[in-house]
């Protein structure tokens, strides 16, 4: 049940509950009124009928009896007993109201007519009940009216909350056109939420960028002086190392192009099959290639083999063998057969410089990071994995393409 049904199944019981308990007590209250007043005229109407009784000795007035025998007989009991005393009960027309007294053996009572009371009685429940139901509907339909104000605020909220989670930090509520409420107070925190997060991410982008360029120059330096150490196994390590160092700058600079969203995509309508098949042959002829269909897609070429050599080489840093690489229509999946992808992977997608568990090897993170980026770059639905008998699935999906401009017979040259 959504907030805006609760508040008005709230707003309905509420106000149910409160019509009920005003209708009782005004019902209570009109019945002893008219009970007491009906009470008073009986007495009054006995008292009468005993003073002119002991005058003549005569029973005076319509309503006076002596030994009545439709007398109430509780009441009959308690005038034989020498006592007085009143009740409602019934009489020969209907209700009535009963005063009876004892004296010298027999039993002189009086007879009010009671109808006219309990018509009356009946109409204001009717009175009661039609105002009741009428002060629900017109609350609930307040209660709903209000409940639908604060529900639409909080789903433009709720919309705007979730775009910055997709990674639009531009996104703002704004004003809701409502009053300076909690509501209001919420939407305010979320935007200046955002705008603190974008300016984190700002500078961490830049810090990126910065330090890459910076990493530049003396790494292309100290590779050169590198390449003229005499030949020996000290010198490949030293060699490794520096290559490692400037493919980690390069990452780190490919990282915050995408982040600036720098690169603009070139797309070609091209045929998968085909095209997978020269990417994978130039990236690792040792995997295996399964092409069950394939279909026209639209991407661009050297964008998409990064991505593909990012997860080959992913899977083989991290995973293991055998990596197979299969094509079935417009998706494209890779598979290793190692431990799997780590729970934060899945959960919250590719971080750079996390590699997540242990088992999945040591690197600097940037792999998966670079692949996602290249892949919301062109529209490839980039999904993430663990295979129930083991291994790591990347899954790429990409959008469905006319003709094939090109039958794709490889990628570009990378830049």
């Amino acid at each position: 049940m959504n907030l805006r049904r609760q508040i008005a199944v709230t707003v309905a019981v509420v106000s149910f509950l409160v019509a009920l308990t005003l209708g009782v007590l005004v019902h209570q209250a009109s019945v002893r009124q008219h009970t007491e007043q009906a009470r008073r005229s009986a007495v009054a109407a006995l008292d009468a009928l005993l003073a002119g009784y002991d005058r003549t000795g005569q029973v005076l007035g319509a309503t006076g009896a002596v030994d009545d025998p439709a007398l109430p007989a509780e009441l009959r009991r308690l005038a034989g007993q020498e006592h007085e005393g009143s009740t409602l009960g019934p009489g020969p027309d209907g209700t009535a109201m009963w005063a009876a007294a004892g004296s010298g053996g027999r039993v002189f009572s009086v007879r009010i007519d009671y109808r006219e009371d309990e018509r009356s009685i009946a109409d204001l429940d009717r009175t009661i009940l039609l105002s009741a139901a009428l002060a629900v509907v017109v609350t609930v339909l307040a209660g709903v009216f209000a409940a639908d104000r604060i529900s639409s605020r909080l789903r433009t909220a709720a919309r705007t909350a979730r775009s910055i989670a997709q990674g639009d930090l531009d996104a703002r509520i704004g004003p809701l056109g409502g009053p300076r409420d909690e509501v209001a107070e919420l939407a305010a925190a979320v935007d200046s939420m955002s705008g603190v997060l974008r300016g984190r991410l700002a500078g961490e982008q830049r810090f990126t960028a910065d330090v890459a360029h910076e990493l530049r120059t003396p790494l292309t330096g100290l590779l050169t002086a590198a390449e003229l150490l005499p030949p020996g196994r000290p010198t490949e390590l030293v060699r490794d190392r520096v290559h490692f160092l400037c493919g980690l700058t390069e990452d780190l600079l490919e990282v915050s192009r995408l982040d600036a969203k720098a690169e603009s995509a070139e797309l070609s309508v091209v045929r998968l099959g085909p095209l997978a098949t020269a990417m994978i042959r130039a990236a690792d002829p040792s995997v295996r290639l399964r092409i069950d269909s394939d279909a026209p897609v639209t991407t661009d070429p050297r964008r998409l083999d990064r991505i593909v050599s990012n997860l080959l080489a992913n899977a083989r840093r991290h995973g293991a063998g055998p990596v197979t690489v299969r094509v079935a229509g417009t998706t494209l999946t890779i598979r290793d057969h190692g431990p799997g992808y780590p729970d934060d992977v899945l959960r919250y997608g590719p971080q750079r410089f996390r590699t997540g568990a242990r088992e999945r090897g040591h690197g600097h993170g940037l792999g998966l990071t670079i692949a996602q980026g290249h892949a919301e770059a062109i529209g490839i639905d980039l999904r993430l994995r663990n295979d129930p008998d083991g291994g790591a699935v990347a899954e790429l999906r990409l959008p469905v393409g006319g003709a094939p401009e090109i039958e794709g017979t490889g990628p570009q040259p990378a830049p």
